[in-house]
């Protein structure tokens, strides 16, 4: 079938339903709506059998609706209308709710329903990552279902008049529903305002005399203090008292001045600058407590868990450091198999464009993230003692998606979307990806994969030989799954003489072409860039961190559009 995809923005959901769809045969197309008039002209050009919005805000115009059959993903349940669905499921506590697939109208959000799928609200489970995991299954399967009923040419969507649950609009959760009194409210009506935010919009508050805008929140359980007050710091959060605990707060973004551009989400500690005062560093808390920390590392028997967690996939150079100290204590260890990652969100999507953007030298910021990158992903590549596991729970790109190509297997949660390029950022790149991405899928593929810079679905990459193991769970059940999975691996017979071969295969191709000349040849590219004020990196990068809205379909979509791509058929290559 012939689909367009009319969305306000290429953001995760988008990418999946596009890549699972072409996974079953469809033929897409992607139109960004940047008003009506390209859209019109978009269904002009492919003139396609369905048009379907996985995530629009504005409304698809009259003559489009009533012409072409629309179809509009909700995420929320039936009879569920108004642009904050999930803000208000979370703020007010609810437990079960849905994604409705549904046909466009005069009413928004009150379209006959070709398709609605239930789910849990998983519990201290933030919006972007709930969105990410639990939406984006429903979704799927929902936009699936609905495809599928289209196709039929039979199947006739039930009007909601004659469905169960009334139609209910409620508007946007502006900020005054988010107001946090710090005075009255307890940490569970904390964290739960700040779960309803994390990502976008933030909870606008005041903080060391100046409005921010917080994001994310997480708990503490030890630390008290007087309700609002600032009491430590660790890893680059601030911590704050309520009236019955505390609460971690990651990252920080100033409000906009008058006229002034948009302000970058930085980690707290640096967002606050000069302004914070003489605080603590809180002591690293238990490894299995409630107490927020952004690694973990855990044992099972001869398996090593190195978990981590940074907000959107972002690893600024602290963050590298911090995560190849950790790696390499997890190394002295007495394991078999190490496991990275094993969350249920991001794995990693590389360097840290905001705090690179918000850096005194942006440059040298630059060189300083790409090279503590890659010397975490060397540290990976040079293990020989024991079998490394990627294990990606959530979504990988750039320089994150080729530190999971570091290690020995790759492991992905079904519904995992992954972006093994730079383009987009005009970047040549690094993290060894010259060494990994053609040892794993070949070079012709790998100058594909990175040439057209699109997503690629989990069943495509293990077709193409990215991923070793794909995990169907839903996203809570992720960790178990994989830490059982490699106690089950760390058991096998065959372990140990897989790393005595490890050993000597990577032996003999440093012989051949040792890693630091891979770096070596990857740095000069990107030293290039990085000196260059005209390259466009630059543009890019503050784009990026200011979200500038795009005037023009980006390049790899009017590729994609266009029938240039070679879609994401492939095979696995012998290794």
């Amino acid at each position: 079938m012939r689909i367009l995809l009319v969305v306000s923005a290429f953001n995760s959901l988008t990418q999946r339903v596009l890549v699972e769809l072409r996974d079953c045969g469809h033929q897409l197309a992607v139109q960004i709506a940047f008003d009506d008039d390209a859209l019109r002209k978009a269904v002009q050009r492919h003139r396609p059998e369905l048009i379907l919005a996985p995530m629009l805000k504005s409304a698809i115009p009259h003559d489009v609706w009533s012409a072409y059959r629309c179809l509009i993903v909700h995420p929320g349940p039936v009879g569920d209308r108004g642009p904050s669905s999930l803000d208000w499921a979370l703020q007010e506590g609810t437990r079960q709710w849905g994604v409705t697939v549904l046909e466009a109208g005069e009413v928004m959000d009150g379209g006959d329903v070709w398709a609605t799928v239930p789910f849990s609200l998983t519990e201290k489970v933030a919006k972007s990552d709930l969105y990410r995991g639990e939406v984006a299954d429903a979704a799927m399967e929902a936009v699936q279902l609905a495809v599928e009923r289209v196709g039929s040419g039979t199947y006739v969507p039930t009007c909601q008049s004659r469905m169960a649950a009334p139609g209910r609009t409620r508007p946007y959760f502006d900020q005054r529903r988010r107001r946090i009194d710090w005075r009255a409210d307890s940490t569970a009506t904390v964290l739960r305002a700040l779960r309803a935010a994390d990502s976008q919009p933030g909870v606008l508050d005041e903080l060391c005399g100046a409005e921010w805008f917080l994001h994310g929140g997480h708990p503490e359980e030890r630390l008290r203090g007087r309700p609002g007050e600032l009491l430590a710091t660790r890893a680059g959060a601030v911590c704050r008292a309520t009236v019955d605990g505390a609460v971690w707060i990651p990252e920080l973004r100033a409000r906009r001045r008058p006229g002034g551009p948009p302000r970058v989400k930085l980690p707290a500690v640096l967002a606050l600058g000069a302004s914070l005062p003489d605080l603590a560093v809180a002591e690293e808390p238990a490894e299995d407590g409630e107490t927020w920390k952004d690694i973990r590392y855990r044992e099972d028997g001869p398996v090593g868990m190195l978990g981590f967690s940074f907000p959107g996939g972002a690893m600024s150079t602290g963050h590298c450091r911090r995560l190849l100290a950790a790696y390499r204590h997890a190394c002295a260890r007495p394991t078999s198999v190490l496991v990275l990652g094993g969350g249920r969100d991001f794995f990693s999507n590389g360097i840290h464009l905001g705090v690179i953007e918000a850096a005194d030298d942006p440059v040298a910021e630059s060189f300083a993230n790409i090279h503590a990158m890659d010397d975490l992903v060397e540290a990976v590549l040079s293990t020989t003692d024991r079998i490394t596991v990627a294990a990606l729970g959530g979504n990988a790109g750039a320089g994150g998606a080729m530190l999971a190509l570091a290690a020995d297997e790759v492991w992905c949660r079904s519904g995992v979307v992954l972006n093994p390029h730079y383009r987009l950022m005009g970047l040549y790149g690094s993290e060894y990806w010259t060494y990994t991405l053609p040892r794993r899928v070949g070079p012709d593929a790998a100058r594909r994969l990175t040439g057209e810079a699109l997503p690629v679905s989990t069943a495509a990459a293990e077709r193409l030989g990215l991923v070793d193991r794909i995990i169907h769970c839903g996203p809570s059940d992720f960790t178990e799954r994989a830490t059982a999975l490699a106690v089950r691996t760390a058991a096998q017979p065959s372990t140990q003489q897989r790393i005595a071969e490890k050993k000597g295969r990577f032996a003999d191709e440093q012989s051949v072409k040792p890693l630091d000349v891979y770096r070596q040849e990857e740095i000069a590219r990107m030293s290039a860039t990085f000196l260059d004020p005209r390259a466009p990196y630059h543009a890019l990068r503050r784009a990026f961190v200011h979200k500038e809205r795009p005037t023009a379909d980006p390049e790899q979509l009017r590729a994609l559009n266009s029938g240039r791509t070679a879609g994401q058929a492939g095979g696995r290559p012998s290794r």
